[in-house]
């Protein structure tokens, strides 16, 4: 069964840090585009970072520059996504996805939405 489980969302004070994580089961990352995006309640999900499982080149959302950094570990099978200096509108699910029809194609995957292969997501929550 193919599968992606997030983990590492929580509850974190402005300014703070989070590193989440996206295991993949039942496939290989490194033969998939991995993408990170996230949703408020009531929006569309935005794309905000991709990385090529096979040569490791990444797209990054404008806004999230310096912030937001997506990395991998072939060996874990597992995706990241590095948040800093997290903000109040930082607060959403974040969701990771998989698809292998965007190799070559990271930035066409984070503007995509019919992905092959969606996790269950993570709550991100900034406040005081």
């Amino acid at each position: 069964q193919l599968q992606l489980v997030e983990s590492g969302g929580g509850l974190v004070q402005p300014g703070g840090s989070l590193r989440l994580s996206c295991e993949a089961s039942g496939f290989a990352l490194k033969d998939y585009a991995v993408g990170w995006f996230r949703q408020y309640p009531g929006w569309e999900r935005e794309g905000l970072s991709c990385v090529d499982g096979s040569d490791g080149s990444t797209w990054l959302l404008g806004s999230v520059k310096g912030r937001f950094s997506i990395s991998r570990d072939s060996a874990k099978n597992t995706v990241y996504l590095q948040l800093t200096d997290l903000r109040p509108g930082d607060t959403a699910v974040y969701y990771c996805a998989a698809d292998n029809r965007y190799l070559r194609s990271v930035k066409a995957m984070c503007r995509g939405d019919d992905l092959q292969l969606w996790g269950q997501g993570t709550q991100v929550t900034v406040s005081s």
